[in-house]
Parts: C-alpha cells; structure tokens; sequence
C-alpha cells in the first residue's frame, strides 16, 4: 500500500485552516465553529475561536444517543489486586454523571479546579470526565507524588476540591495517599474546600470530619437515585486540565490544554494516525497522571468510541515478562501504546521473547513507542519477535499528541530504527543551530516547532503567561523551543537525539549522549544504558556509560566494558573520547520509567541533588554513586 502521508502532510501545508476546519467535523459542537484560526488570540494564535463545545459529551454521551451504549468503553485490568473489570459507555455514562452530581453539590462548577489524586483505577477516568462534564478544569497529580511536590501543585491551581484515594497499590509496596494528601495540604496555602476519598480495601484511612467526604458512599447514592447532570457548554478555547510537568524543584510548570483543539487533534490521530476503529480496544499502557494517560487513556479512545485498557500493573513481575502479552490477548488490544523502557524490561526478563507465544495475538496489529527515545536495538528486537510494524513517536506533554511518527492510518513509511518518524500534519519541524540559523541535514541542533503549533498545542502556562514565553518561545523567535537535540535527514526524517541539556561538551566538540546509548545498546549483552556527562578540569565534559546486562549474561563486567569502549570508538570516533562503560545493578528511573540522567550527572560532577519526587527505587541511585566510588571517580 502506498502511504497517503505525502498528500495529507501537502494537504495540511497548503491550508491549514482548511485542514482542520475538515477535521473539526468529527467532532459534536454546541455553537458551530465560526473562526477556525484566529492569529490575534494568545502569544501565537487560537483554534476554534468562538466555538462552544464539551469534551465529556464527546466522549461519552454522544455515543449513547449514536446506539452504542453497550459498547464496551474501558476495560480495568489490575493484576496487583485480582481484578478485571469492564465498563460499557452505558455504564460509563452512569458514573461520570453521577460522579458529576456530587461534585455539583459541593459546588464545583464551570472554571473551577479540581485536582485528582488517585491510583490506576476506574474512578481517576470518572473525575477527569466529571469534571470535563461540570466545564472545571482537572489536575491530575501522579498518584504518589511527595507532600511538598502536591502542595506546589495545590497551591498554583488553588483547587476548589481534590478527589484522591486512600492508597496506590504496586508490586512489592502500598503508597499510603492519604498521610501524603492531608500533609500537602497542611502545607499548602490555597485550602481546598473539601475533599472526596475513595477507600481500597488494601488500606483505608481516616476521614478528616468537615473535609473529607467517602467516595463509595456518596457516588453510590448518587447512582441509585439515578442522578444526572447535564453537560456544561464551554468555549473551544476554555482550559479542559492542566497538567504539570515532572520537574521537582522551584515553581512547577501547569500546561494548560483547551477544550476544543484538543478533541479534534485526538480524534484525528486515532484513526489516521494509530490505525484503530471505533469498537475496537486500544491500550495506552502509562499513567493517568502523565500526559500519555490524558490524551490516550482517557480522551482519545473515548473521543473515537473505542474501547481503552487501564492497566494497574508492570510489563515485568505481574506475574512476569509476559504481562502485556496477557493483557493484549485477554482484550483483544489491536493497538498497544508504550515507552521503550518497557520493552528494555521485558527483553532483560525474556531475551529471547520466549513468553510471546503463550498467548493469541492475533488481533494486535501495531505497537508505538514514545516517552522517551527508542533505540534501534529495542525496536529491532521487538520487531523480530512480535512480526508485527513496530512505530516510534515523539511528542511532549506541551502538544498533547504526536509532533512525529509514522502514521500507521495513512500507510506505514518504511521504518527507520532511531527515528521517530516524519512530522505530522500541523508540525513543521525545523533544527537551527544556537543563533538560530537553519543547520544542513544530518546535523545536530536544537529541534523547534514553527509557529502557530496545531489543535491541542499548549497556548500557555497556568498564571504564568510571562514564563510561556521566556521558556519556549523567545529564545527561537516564530518557533516552539521543544528543548530537544537531534538532526533531520535527507528524507525528512526526525532523529531525537537528546534533551538540550544531554548535549555535551567533550574538548569543544557537541556530542550527543543519545547516540552513545545507541551505540552500546547495540551490543548483544546489553539490556538498557544511559550515558552522562562529567565535568573535568582538561576537557570540560567526559562521557560516563552506566549498563544492565541481560538476564543470562556470564561474563566479567570488565571485558564487556572493553567491547563497549571499543564499539563506541568504532561507531562515534576517538572524539567521543569514551573510556569508561561501569556496571550497576538497575538504571534509576522515575515510575513512569525514564531515566535519571540529570540525577545522574550531578552524582557524578559531586554537585548538589535532590532525590527525584517520583524515583521508583531510591537505592537505584546508591548504585550509581557506589559505582562510581569504587572506580576512584568521586569522593
């Protein structure tokens, strides 16, 4: 099949407005769109000015009245606890109105914020939906956050209320949210109203009398006395959430998403995009509290009338290394959506991808991979033992959707391991060098956006509008900073090499640590990398590998270090100047699985650092600094 990507992106670049203005029929408006662009609007423009719509009416209540309502809409699949269970958009629709109702009562409504605080459960997707229903805005804190990282949040979108849960469940551990909740807000200086808590059975708390109301008890009231609550219209520009990015420390940064863009990008890529068809199951295997868990857990799929898998568990060791296969060939999944940090996991686990065929996968037709970069090694060993296309994608949680891909709904492109593909309709994607000048193919710069970023791009930071510029559109006038490293090849491909940050400076040369990893995770030994830079006093940085063998691997730490050093010598250059490839039990990651790096790198240089909010082993990092130790390279 010849891929349609050529005409479509043509299409999309000689009209925009008209082009969305197409895509925008997909979704059900209450006030039609008048205004498809306006250029006035905001630091660089607005989508659908003018236009009144609701997200939750898009996404749930549409499809009942269409005749689907025995559809199935979400599937809850939670191996921590033993259970599965599914939701028609019936259902669906009975709970967020419910849920809804009671939220009214204690006077949420149109502009207000709710913050949601909650585990991978069913009712985290009721909240963000019950909301969207009320016109408030959601935030949604990744469930486990520390104290002082909620009360940060708490006191920016100054919630009129906080929906949570008395615990998070996980493999080895339960995370007590409640201690967690009552002491952010103890902290905090904007006081939520009230406070609506879900009880689990592993582990109930206390309820704060006067504040705290139970969720069970309420909600279940609501849904035997039938209660409803109609869908609020709001303006296609009106926030629907704000979501806040990862970072730790000083005022974190609240990406506001509109209501109306947003639903007509979502609805765009799932079927263009990710090749799935209303009625069929699609699985976003992330967290509600990161944007993936936004945009295809809960709006995507519901916004296509698909049905989305939310997945309390980890791709290894509920039970095993065959998790997802399990959870692909119970629902039928036709589509799986994942970081490659997954996928490291499982090839560490299963090298030889002997589990996969234990299950039926013969629905499931595509994996994407994102979140973080893909390496050729994990795409290639994916490809090898699903027989299945493989698709890498790149985006940020300021776009809300792919900036590029391969869209599997318009064709596969031929595959480029390391690439995540082309840019999307509605991203022109450009890199310049530091001064801003446009920098031949096949070299490294910063990679930018130009301006205006299409339907779901962020338009600014929650009361924060001088910081939206400052960070991401100044230093590159007419462009959107994305702070990432990489190159664009001859065919237009897109090669995300690094953060901005990651790029080092080894004797006055730019090197990127992106495509050392490469490198040594292309050995056959080698399960997952990471490499940082140093500081030293000669060459002002020096790259230092870190690396996790794959399960069976018997051979000293030593000679594998000499093959790593060599292949990086033999692939980059003597410029790299790499000379030290160091052993650590498992890399540090944060528990949506990304990499440590910074941590990494101030461990390293001696300098200040504080333990990431969301580590998912903090002894992880001990690793690191006692590797280090043990080789004399710090302190």
């Amino acid at each position: 099949m010849t891929s349609l990507y050529p005409e479509t992106y043509a299409r999309w670049k000689r009209d925009p407005t008209a082009f969305w203005d197409e895509a925008a029929e997909a979704i059900d408006w209450f006030q039609p769109v008048g205004k498809v662009f306006d250029p006035d609007m905001g630091a660089y423009g607005r989508w659908f000015a003018g236009a009144t719509c609701n997200t939750c009416f898009n996404c749930v209540d549409r499809h009942v009245e269409a005749g689907h309502g025995a559809r199935t809409a979400l599937i809850y699949d939670s191996p921590v606890t033993g259970t599965v269970a599914t939701f028609a958009y019936d259902d669906l629709l009975a709970q967020v109105n419910a849920l809804a109702h009671v939220l009214r009562t204690q006077g949420v409504g149109k502009g207000d914020r709710v913050i949601i605080y909650m585990p991978m459960v069913p009712e985290a997707i009721f909240a963000m939906l019950a909301c969207a229903r009320l016109g408030a805005i959601h935030s949604v804190v990744f469930g486990g956050f520390a104290a002082r990282e909620l009360a940060t949040r708490i006191d920016d979108a100054a919630p009129k209320f906080i929906v949570s849960a008395s615990c998070g469940i996980e493999t080895s551990r339960v995370v007590a949210y409640k201690p967690l909740l009552d002491e952010a807000i103890a902290m905090a200086s904007a006081k939520p109203e009230g406070c609506l808590i879900l009880q689990r059975d592993r582990l109930t708390c206390d309820l704060v009398p006067g504040r705290d109301i139970d969720y069970a008890e309420t909600v279940g009231a609501a849904l035997a006395s039938g209660a409803t609550t109609e869908c609020v219209p709001v303006l296609a520009t009106d926030p629907l959430y704000i979501l806040y990015t990862s970072g730790t420390t000083g005022q974190p940064k609240g990406v506001v998403r509109d209501n109306g863009g947003h639903m007509v990008a979502l609805k765009w890529t799932m079927e263009h995009h990710y090749d799935v068809r209303p009625g069929e199951t699609f699985w976003a295997a992330s967290d509600v509290g990161w944007v993936v868990g936004h945009s295809y857990i809960c709006y995507a799929p519901l916004l296509h009338g698909c049905a989305t898998v939310l997945y309390e568990g980890k791709p290894v060791g509920t039970p095993d290394a065959g998790a997802f296969w399990r959870v692909i060939a119970d629902h039928k999944v036709v589509a799986l959506f994942t970081a490659p940090t997954a996928f490291r996991a499982i090839k560490k686990e299963d090298p030889s991808g002997a589990l996969i065929g234990d299950y039926d996968l013969s629905a499931f037709r595509t994996l994407f991979l994102a979140g973080e970069r893909s390496d050729p090694a994990t795409i290639t060993w994916a490809q090898a033992n699903l027989d299945r296309p493989v698709v890498d994608h790149w985006w940020q949680t300021e776009t809300g959707w792919p900036m590029s891909g391969n869209p599997a709904g318009l064709g596969l492109l031929p595959v480029k391991p390391g690439s995540p593909g082309v840019p999307m309709p509605g991203y022109e994607i450009d890199v310049l060098d530091d001064a801003g000048h446009a920098v031949p193919r096949g070299t490294l710069g910063n990679i930018v956006c130009k301006l205006p970023l299409p339907p779901s791009g962020f338009p600014t930071l929650w009361n924060a509008e001088a910081r939206f510029r400052q960070a991401y559109l100044d230093e590159f006038p007419g462009y959107y900073a994305t702070s990432d490293a990489g190159i664009m090849d001859e065919d237009g491909y897109v090669f995300i090499m690094a953060r901005t940050d990651d790029i080092i400076n080894v004797a006055g040369h730019r090197l990127s640590t992106g495509a050392m990893e490469e490198v040594i995770a292309s050995h056959a030994d080698i399960a997952e990398c990471a490499v940082v830079g140093m500081a030293d006093t000669l060459k002002g940085q020096l790259p230092i590998g870190f690396f996790v063998t794959s399960a069976g691997v018997d051979r000293s730490e030593a000679e594998v270090e000499r093959e790593l050093v060599a292949l990086v010598r033999e692939k980059i250059g003597p410029v790299a100047a790499f000379k030290t490839a160091i052993a650590v039990p498992s890399l540090p990651k944060t528990r949506s699985g990304k990499v440590v790096r910074g941590t990494m790198q101030k461990i390293a240089d001696g300098t200040d650092w504080q333990m990431p909010a969301t580590i998912d082993d903090p002894s992880s990092l001990d690793d690191i600094a006692a590797a280090l130790k043990a080789r004399g390279l710090i302190g």
